[in-house]
């Protein structure tokens, strides 16, 4: 390209660079900046950088001047996103089971191109996605794409439905046959993504793993289900699905030793109320999917935690107990 050419681009260049190389800790001279535009074939001259660096300042750009001795730098000051908050941001994405491997090195890439590359290096030293236990289908970005652009249509949607077998092959539910579902909201709970969607054929509200979705198509059917969403509470929805494992919603009453109020707290939220039944225990009555996931958080606390109502679901606990211990007999 034409050197003359290229200097039309010379507040471009000055900008990407600002954004790369400098920050508060490494600020850069009107020498360092002349030298890079010289590799990009732009001529520049002092006096016309410090026009630049106005220029960008009026552009919005957070131009920061400090002095280095007898010279001048410049720095990025205030960015799109700060340092602390790209780091949160990479945590988020190494921590989440539902992106695969490959997915969050891309990701945790891109985050650090908002950086300069002094801190892109600092950030680069708390990633430890390799060995984690990740997502095996790298589908779920265009899953999740398919579904909002049907909530966004107000268009029904099927799809297949897997689990994986012991030999790592897809298994599909119920022979392949395509779910029909209106979907209203995305989840994530449990470190998965999930669909909640009103089920055409079973006439309520259900969730679905994304990960577990494949071939997703849009259909020409609006949605179904404005009613049962209207009154949804997704955070109860949630807290009462442990796991997000399906069963029997009920409300039970369930009894803790004094020292459990924040294990509680933490999955039924402040909302839920706690009784006091003597000095060292507390009762608390909750809306909860009784499966087998419920008992299993349940049976965490051992002997400091009980149901006490519905005497159905006291019943389940003591069936899944036994169960449990006939297994080791």
């Amino acid at each position: 390209m034409a050197k003359s050419a290229n200097q039309k681009l010379k507040l471009l260049y000055l900008c990407r660079y600002l954004l790369r190389r400098s920050d508060e800790e490494h600020p850069v001279t009107v020498a360092q900046m002349i030298e890079y535009l010289a590799r990009q074939d732009i001529s520049a001259e002092r006096k016309s950088i410090y026009d630049d660096m106005e220029a960008l300042r009026l552009f919005g750009l957070d131009v920061q001047a400090v002095r280095m001795g007898s010279a001048t730098g410049y720095f990025i000051g205030e960015r799109e996103f700060q340092l602390p908050e790209l780091k949160l941001l990479v945590d988020s994405v190494q921590s989440s089971r539902f992106i695969t491997e490959k997915k969050s090195m891309e990701l945790i890439g891109k985050l650090e191109r908002l950086a300069s590359e002094h801190q892109a290096r600092e950030m680069g030293r708390q990633v430890y996605v390799r060995g984690r236990i990740k997502a095996m289908n790298e589908s779920i970005y265009y899953n999740v794409d398919e579904i909002h652009a049907a909530i966004d249509g107000d268009r029904a949607i099927t799809f297949k439905y897997f689990d994986w077998g012991v030999d790592k092959k897809r298994v599909w539910r119920h022979g392949g046959k395509r779910y029909a579902v209106s979907p209203w909201a995305l989840m994530w709970d449990s470190e998965n993504y999930y669909l909640i969607a009103y089920d055409h054929g079973a006439g309520q509200i259900r969730h679905y793993r994304v990960d577990k979705m494949s071939a997703i198509a849009q259909t020409d059917e609006p949605r179904q289900g404005a009613e049962a969403f209207r009154d949804l509470d997704m955070g109860a929805y949630s807290n009462s699905h442990f796991g997000m494992f399906s069963g029997d919603v009920q409300t039970v009453r369930l009894c803790f030793e004094n020292a459990l109020a924040g294990p509680v707290v933490d999955q039924f939220g402040t909302d839920v109320s706690l009784v006091p039944l003597d000095e060292a225990h507390f009762s608390v009555t909750v809306t909860a999917a009784v499966n087998v996931q419920f008992f299993g958080w349940l049976a965490g606390f051992g002997t400091r935690a009980k149901i006490l109502a519905p005497a159905s679901a006291a019943e389940a606990m003591r069936d899944h107990a036994r169960a449990l211990a006939a297994m080791y007999d």
